[in-house]
């Protein structure tokens, strides 16, 4: 990696394939609280003004943790506004994720619970490896729910049935049924899951990096569109790529039957 800026409890890592790394280093289990959310708010905003980077991973350094969620202890402990606050903050960081230009990939190798699972549901992507580790949304067994997007985002992930059962019972569930349900978008061995994960970010950020925005945009805004309003929305992006010097090159390598270079 080229770059490695070290925040309190994050750290950033770019590199010159348009890659970047945002890894959450806040033992024992990375239970976030305001000013944790704050630093991956900020991690976030600095890779969204970064025109080099295309694809960013979000990571755990810890051995048992991706993230737990809110630290429960500060959240008995807080008042109501300064709660509201911390979620507040949570819930933007989850919208500066979905809404990113980049696209997000979550990296889970430890537990994601809560909180933790909202911040992967927010990416475009959920990889993990296989080992003895709980997934779940068990704010029912503390009177909430979850407030971060994790009803709507699991809901539009594995469906209402298997939504509502987890949200319902606030059971935790191991990574082969995280799988089956189709949370998981890949699956590797633990010791291959880094490797995985980067192969394929690479391969994303190799691609056209505005025809690749524009595709998340239209499938994220336009699932939650009337037919007609979605239309209309990937006309309106498909005609502002038809100048872009990717697609020139996309033609251009076509022609000449060879392979095209992006992001020029």
């Amino acid at each position: 990696m080229r770059e490695n800026r070290t925040h309190n409890a994050i750290s950033i890592q770019t590199s010159p394939t348009g890659v970047a790394r945002i890894t959450l280093n806040l033992p024992p289990a990375n239970a976030y609280y305001e000013a944790f959310l704050r630093e991956i708010g900020d991690a976030v905003d600095t890779l969204e003004k970064n025109d080099a980077i295309r694809v960013v991973i979000i990571e755990s350094a810890l051995e048992k943790f991706f993230c737990a969620g809110a630290d429960i202890k500060v959240f008995a402990n807080n008042t109501v506004q300064e709660n509201l606050a911390l979620v507040s903050q949570a819930r933007t960081n989850a919208l500066a994720i979905e809404n990113s230009s980049k696209i997000y990939i979550a990296q889970i190798a430890g537990h994601c619970l809560g909180g933790g699972l909202e911040i992967a549901l927010a990416c475009d992507f959920i990889f993990a490896s296989e080992g003895d580790y709980r997934f779940g949304l068990p704010e029912i067994k503390l009177g909430l729910i979850p407030g971060n997007g994790g009803t709507q985002r699991l809901l539009r992930r594995i469906g209402f049935r298997a939504a509502l059962e987890i949200l319902l019972t606030g059971d935790t569930f191991g990574v082969a049924q995280a799988n089956e349900l189709g949370l998981l978008d890949g699956l590797y061995s633990r010791t291959g899951l880094r490797e995985g994960t980067q192969n394929f970010a690479e391969e994303l950020a190799q691609g056209p990096g505005r025809a690749s925005t524009a595709i998340k945009r239209a499938l994220r805004e336009g699932c939650s569109l009337p037919l007609d309003r979605a239309l209309a929305l990937e006309s309106e992006l498909a005609d502002s790529l038809y100048e872009t010097a990717d697609a020139k090159e996309g033609l251009s390598a076509f022609l000449e039957k060879r392979k095209p270079v992006f992001n020029q």
